[in-house]
């Protein structure tokens, strides 16, 4: 049987969300890939034990994570009931509705139908009675907002959600789906988003500045930038890279010469630093304002031991972060000529 680490609490700091009561620590777990009908589940496992007893208590799903969609939520509910149901209270478990999960009109986007019917499939799946954070996905462009607002504002009244959240909204959207929740008096807490060196879509949609305005939190995913912000491409692409087997998330034109040139100055910075590139971008986030928690995901333990590092990093002065924001512009300006040939 599981005994948690003692120690596991020493080792983490916790923010809280925005203006709320709630504290997630500063790396969580995302499952969004590598926890799958595919994958070893002994391996699925060590990864969720190993994040807990490095005080990460926050593990980040949704109703699609697979593939298939759902086997994320199964197979770590499985690991909650063998190994870490003593620990339920210890936990913040959250996960997620607004992708396609299931065929025909009502297993997508965020009707009231949609969402509070994949939430009591979610729960099934993980054998849980309530989930800590339940957010709507993505912004749906058809759905009233009252009416996506409203149903997360009843799984929080029904008792099986204790937070509500959002994931992909944009600035000007988020601050409305805010008024809503709030005239309902639904404790949102936090929005989720892509956010990196390399992807600065907060910045420029108004999602970064709205979650400070209205005091709220936000978690960011991608970090890495699909491993691009890591040492794995310094040197060319590896033959057992993901590129050349999977290229759903990166393809090798994605990696010109001239934007790995770029990269591996951001490498040269992590080193004069005296940390990995990987941990570099980890703080980096870290270092913003307004940033709660970085999603972190792994294929392995030995993964999620290696980003821990970045908590041990020390932040960046600002002659550092001047220094990546003008590295990252010049690979912004390498992408869009690249995308433009």
């Amino acid at each position: 049987m599981y005994i948690a680490n003692p120690d596991r609490y020493k080792q983490m700091e916790y923010r809280r969300c925005g203006n709320s009561g709630l504290l997630l620590p500063t790396l969580s777990l995302g499952l969004w890939q590598n926890f799958s009908d595919h994958s070893s589940y002994e391996n699925m496992k060590k990864m969720i034990l190993t994040a807990f007893d490095h005080g990460i208590t926050h593990f980040d799903l949704a109703n699609n994570y697979g593939p298939e969609p759902g086997a994320a939520e199964k197979y770590f509910g499985r690991i909650l009931k063998e190994e870490l149901m003593p620990y339920r209270d210890e936990l913040i478990i959250s996960t997620k509705a607004g992708y396609e999960m299931w065929d025909g009109p009502y297993g997508n986007w965020g009707s009231r139908k949609y969402l509070l019917a994949s939430l009591d499939q979610s729960l099934a799946r993980m054998g849980l009675n309530y989930v800590d954070i339940f957010s709507h996905h993505r912004m749906d462009p058809n759905t009233p907002l009252e009416e996506t607002m409203g149903a997360l504002a009843q799984a929080v009244r029904a008792g099986k959600a204790l937070y509500a959240g959002l994931s992909n909204y944009d600035g000007e959207t988020l601050k409305k789906a805010c008024a809503i929740l709030d005239e309902l008096k639904v404790p949102y807490v936090i929005n989720q988003n892509r956010y990196s060196i390399l992807d600065r879509t907060v910045e420029t949609n108004g999602a970064l500045a709205a979650s400070n305005e209205l005091n709220k939190g936000m978690i960011t995913f991608s970090p890495l930038a699909k491993g691009q912000l890591t040492d794995r491409y310094l040197n060319g692409i590896p033959a057992d890279s993901r590129i050349r087997t999977d290229g759903r998330f990166l393809h090798e034109s994605d990696l010109p010469e001239a934007k790995v040139e770029k990269l591996r100055e951001l490498n040269e910075l992590a080193k004069k630093k005296g940390c990995e590139l990987s941990a570099l971008a980890l703080r980096w986030l870290l270092d913003k304002e307004g940033v709660t928690s970085v999603l972190i995901g792994a294929s392995k333990p030995e993964q999620i031991l290696k980003n821990l590092k970045a908590l041990e990093t020390p932040s960046l002065t600002p002659e550092e972060m001047e220094q990546v924001d003008k590295i990252a512009a010049e690979i912004h300006a390498i992408e869009k000529q690249n995308q433009s040939k």
